[in-house]
């Protein structure tokens, strides 16, 4: 576990500091790592984080949290539209938040893992090129095993006449998307390369 004594400069670390979160940033690195025996992703860190932004500014306008509902406030801020959407922002003016900066402060699963490896310099365990090489091997055999099922299914339902008609070439190819730049990969070729030529950011 890395300390608090870093630098300010990513968005969460800035959060931290401007909302006196002491002690969250160990919170997020442990949670991320699986110091418990079970990780927690990104985006669920990214949530809790917003849904503990959310808490400090309505505490700090006096506003109860046993009277809000914080889980589905922030859901609807941060996913929904529409009516829920409205109502929530409306809600939340009529208690003298500014709405506009609360959401602006809301952090996305990218800033939290820049915060984490830059910052905090953590990384996920068993990372190693042997790791990476015995997950891709996975992958490419259950490509191969998928082959090899719907070739024989293939082999099994359509008629005699139809196989010896035509012949059926079975490609399987699991294509990853980054969501950030649209670029597509190869499943193997992203574990190989550790991830986007982007770097994801947010």
């Amino acid at each position: 576990m890395s300390n608090e004594s870093h630098k300010r400069g990513t968005k969460v670390a800035r959060l931290i500091e401007k909302y006196d979160l002491s002690g969250r940033g160990a919170e997020l690195e442990a949670a991320w790592i699986g110091d418990d025996g079970e990780r927690t992703s990104l985006r669920d860190l990214a949530d809790e984080f917003n849904e503990t932004i959310l808490r400090s500014v309505l505490k700090e306008n006096g506003i109860s949290l046993s009277n809000f509902e914080v889980t589905g406030t922030y859901e609807a801020l941060r996913h929904g539209s529409g009516p829920d959407e409205t109502r929530a922002r409306r809600r939340l003016e009529r208690e003298g938040v500014n709405v506009v900066g609360l959401t602006s402060d809301f952090v996305t699963h990218q800033s939290v893992h820049t915060y984490l490896t830059d910052e905090r310099n953590a990384s996920l365990p068993d990372q190693s090129e042997d790791a990476v090489e015995r997950r891709t091997e996975t992958i490419e055999k259950l490509e191969g095993r998928t082959v090899v099922v719907t070739e024989a299914s293939i082999e099994s339902t359509l008629p005699d006449e139809e196989l010896d008609r035509v012949d059926y070439d079975v490609i399987v190819d699991v294509q990853v998307v980054c969501s950030a730049c649209g670029s597509t990969y190869d499943a193997g070729e992203l574990l190989r390369q550790g991830g986007c030529d982007c770097g994801n950011p947010e």
